[in-house]
């Protein structure tokens, strides 16, 4: 199991209602059904994914979170979680808002474009750079916003988004975000995984 998805779990209270929004092959809804007892669906705009969640007995939505997200109701689940798709989408800040809509809390994982090899690549060689969670050619790649763990922590802040819990993570360790170590761990993580509410 991935550590990011041992993190999102650790921040699920067992008996909630839950909503992971581009869902892929349900690996982590799986995980959290079986290991929290929560009631979990999926929404996933790749139909073959969603086929392979509902082989593993998930409740998952075919859809595009983007245009779909407004059909659920206000507050009607606990955690919406959003894993590393934020920067696959034409308009993150209204999917941000759907997010702490439909959910009385959300959490969001970045791929860090500010992580200090991305940077290093992109300078000696002047090319996208290929890493573990940016594994897509420039060309090829689902990603349309480029965010860093700067970027989303000062967006939440600009508009008055609560941040529970903020963490950095690189090579499996974990540590706190705060004002005060932003730029370090800007410069020093791979992924941001952040608890945020309305």
């Amino acid at each position: 199991m991935k550590q990011e998805f041992k993190i999102i779990s650790d921040f699920i209270e067992k008996n909630t209602r839950v909503l992971d929004v581009g869902c892929g092959d349900g690996t982590l809804m799986e995980y959290l059904k079986t290991n929290k007892k929560i009631d979990i669906r999926g929404i996933e705009i790749s139909k073959k994914n969603s086929q392979k969640c509902v082989s593993k007995g998930l409740i998952v939505i075919e859809g595009d979170a983007e245009k779909d997200l407004t059909q659920f109701p206000d507050s009607s689940f606990d955690f919406v979680i959003l894993s590393q798709t934020l920067q696959a989408f034409l308009n993150p800040e209204i999917v941000i808002q759907e997010l702490l809509r439909v959910g009385k809390k959300a959490i969001v994982t970045v791929p860090n474009f500010g992580f200090w090899k991305v940077r290093l690549h992109l300078l000696i060689k002047g090319t996208m750079p290929i890493t573990k969670n940016l594994p897509d050619e420039w060309y090829n790649t689902p990603n349309l916003h480029m965010c860093t763990i700067k970027d989303f922590y000062n967006f939440c802040h600009d508009r008055g988004i609560k941040l529970d819990k903020a963490l950095a993570l690189h090579n499996e360790k974990i540590s706190s975000i705060n004002e005060m170590n932003l730029n370090i761990k800007n410069l020093s993580a791979e992924l941001g995984i952040f608890l945020i509410e309305r």
